[in-house]
């Protein structure tokens, strides 16, 4: 354990927007009170091949799903990996283990809300062999601990060729029922092909989309059916069937947007997590050549929210000036001489340890350092506070939770599961 936890950064306001140019600073004029625990990280189990993430199901079974990199989904039942893979694909995945690049693979599962009792299928984003990321359906054989890899529909083709990082490729069912895709702006140094600014682009951004109306009967509510016909572009092709676009979401309407994005300006959105609790949304964000930053998104907002990249690099502006700019600063960062890869995790809501409650924990990769994210509204202002917890041998290449609200990680080179307790 680090010897001395120290404070990262505090940042204030309900909404943080730039006013200034380069080194603008936000500090806080109320002050918190905030108090931090001892953590430590206990074994689960061990033997898993590139552990990418973890999460569950929601059917009450409390099996955690671990996604390997190079193509295969494992099920953990009482600290035990099952014999026989939950999903293999390797066959059609781009990996490391395939010759693909160290970002590529099968990044990510997502269960729909009602799996299990109502719905025997799920999502999934994988690099597929030609370099291009894919959004897919699988459904389930008869055996609940196994699904067909034969049953795939396609839901989502990003074209992603040139480049083999930033993916993103995180697939998240928000409170709202919608499936969130957090994309990359498309891979190499800052922003290349200016997609992460681009709103005709579905890279660097934060997609919101309805999947569920196209695998069932449409449901009462705000949606209707995304019928692209000439609106195509280099960062997407998709069928017209396979999903809807949420009424609600910001640039519905709005001409030289693609109505599928949520918000803008992400360059690699490795992790991001609900809140489930509160409903926030924690987006952190892995940063080019010097700093790495969580941002933040309230469960009132509208979404529509431009979160910087790559006219900002955290707090710092990279163009000639950012004033005048509606950009949201992100509510902590760090510098590499700390750590040089972000990995998101969740706000604890778990009952095994009521002294973690209500911290939003995250990672380096590179370090293996931990920290712990607080945040309280004071005299109508949301004051920050973040402080190292725990400084790790591990490579945390992500977070996950279970239906109960308990935390873990992932050591990818070792290939194990720790989950975070208080002493």
């Amino acid at each position: 354990m680090a010897s001395s936890k120290q404070i990262i950064v505090v940042l204030a306001g309900l909404a943080l927007f730039i006013g200034g140019a380069l080194g603008i600073e936000k500090t806080a004029t109320a002050q918190a009170n905030f108090t931090w625990p001892e953590i430590s990280l206990a074994n689960i189990t061990g033997g898993l091949n590139g552990p990418v993430h973890i999460t569950h199901a929601g059917d009450g079974s409390q099996r955690l799903f671990v996604v390997e990199q190079a193509g295969r989904i494992q099920i953990i039942e009482q600290g035990q990996i099952r014999n026989t893979p939950f999903l293999d694909i390797s066959d059609r995945v781009r990996s490391p283990d395939s010759g693909g690049g160290f970002e590529e693979g099968l990044l990510s599962v997502a269960f729909p809300p009602g799996y299990g009792a109502e719905r025997d299928y799920f999502y999934v984003y994988y690099t597929r062999l030609d370099g291009d990321n894919q959004v897919s359906r699988f459904y389930l054989t008869n055996n609940s601990n196994i699904a067909d890899p034969d049953s795939e529909e396609q839901i989502i083709l990003f074209n992603h060729p040139q480049q083999q990082n930033h993916n993103g490729g995180l697939l998240t069912f928000g409170p709202d029922g919608y499936l969130y895709i957090g994309t990359g702006d498309g891979g190499g140094a800052f922003d290349p092909f200016d997609n992460a600014q681009d709103p005709a682009a579905l890279l660097g951004k934060m997609l919101r989309i309805d999947v569920e109306s196209s695998a069932s009967p449409p449901p009462v509510g705000d949606y209707h059916i995304y019928f692209p016909l000439a609106r195509q572009d280099s960062s997407l092709t998709h069928q017209s069937s396979k999903y809807a676009i949420p009424e609600t979401n910001p640039f519905v309407g709005i001409p030289g947007y693609r109505e599928e994005i949520w918000a803008i300006g992400l360059r690699n959105p490795w992790r991001y997590s609900f809140d489930r609790l509160t409903e926030d949304l924690y987006i952190a964000d892995v940063g080019q050549s010097g700093f790495e930053e969580v941002n933040f998104q309230p469960a009132n907002s509208a979404g529509g929210e431009n979160y910087g990249w790559d006219l900002m690099e955290g707090n710092n502006c990279l163009i000639s000036s950012c004033q005048g700019l509606d950009l949201v600063l992100p509510v902590t960062e760090y510098t590499h001489s700390v750590g040089h890869s972000i990995t998101g995790g969740f706000v604890y809501r778990g009952t095994e340890f009521p002294d973690l409650e209500g911290i939003y924990f995250y990672g380096d990769f590179t370090s293996g350092r931990i920290w712990g994210l607080q945040n309280e509204i004071i005299a109508d202002e949301r004051v920050w506070e973040s402080i190292e917890l725990l400084d790790s041998p591990y490579q945390i290449s992500t977070f996950g939770e279970d239906q109960a609200g308990e935390l873990f990680l992932a050591d990818f080179g070792a290939g194990e599961i720790y989950q975070i307790v208080s002493p």
